[in-house]
């Protein structure tokens, strides 16, 4: 069974018992219901490792949510579970509803294909704050594309492939002799994962066959179990 990231526990909030939420789903009106269960990933040695919680209310101050739980009483209480990931099992056959979103299982390893060429293989999926993005392994780098339909015009389970129309000189190292002002729209295309990336750090473990790879970034969580992975990645 697949674990799928709903959200990330992230500070307390008041003295009742909340905590800001970071979201991971799009679909926070499904998931996030009163009498929901989630389990915890958290690291080994917490006091919730191995448990379950229960949302008792969501609440909405201006555009941030706070949720609150019945097995979290108090700031005390709330503080030890803070930066616990919240996930559900999800059934792996299961796909997404729409036909312009996957989870991110079904887009690892997937061939990338560029004019008619295979140039790499999809290593994972970040989620940024911005936009997901799409690292793809190739024979000498890895390279990081924003997955929009600009760049990624179609997505074929059946066939495991991934259609990719990036900008030119992203994918090859640039000649001596090579016009400026043709790395630019390369350059623009790295600046942006680059202002991405600095908005804030996806969380993940260390990842396993199924579920995307580790994030470059510091784990808050423990590393002893697969990393769920978010609810779903969009193509928009």
């Amino acid at each position: 069974m697949l674990q799928l990231r709903i959200a990330r526990l992230t500070k307390p909030h008041g003295l009742k018992g909340g905590l800001k939420v970071e979201l991971y789903t799009d679909e926070p009106e499904r998931r996030l219901v009163p009498g929901a269960t989630f389990n915890l990933q958290v690291p080994a040695d917490s006091s919730w490792h191995g448990r379950t919680i229960t949302l008792r209310e969501l609440r909405w101050y201006n555009t941030s949510p706070v949720a609150f739980f019945a097995e979290i009483p108090d700031r005390t209480a709330a503080e030890s579970i803070a930066k616990a990931i919240l996930t559900i099992d999800q059934d792996e056959t299961k796909l997404p509803d729409e036909t312009d979103a996957w989870y991110d299982h079904q887009l690892v390893d997937l061939v990338v294909m560029r004019n008619g060429e295979a140039i790499g293989t999809v290593s994972r999926v970040d989620h940024l704050p911005g936009q997901d993005i799409l690292a793809i392994q190739t024979e000498s780098d890895e390279v990081l594309l924003p997955f929009v339909k600009h760049f990624v015009s179609g997505v074929d389970l059946d066939e495991r492939t991934v259609t990719i129309t990036p900008p030119g000189g992203l994918f090859e190292p640039a000649d001596d002799g090579e016009d400026e002002a043709d790395e630019v729209p390369a350059q623009e295309v790295a600046d942006v994962v680059a202002e991405l990336t600095a908005q804030s750090a996806p969380v993940s473990d260390t990842a396993v066959s199924d579920v995307k790879a580790a994030e470059k970034a510091q784990n808050p969580t423990s590393n002893d179990a697969a990393a769920p992975e978010a609810d779903r990645t969009n193509h928009v």
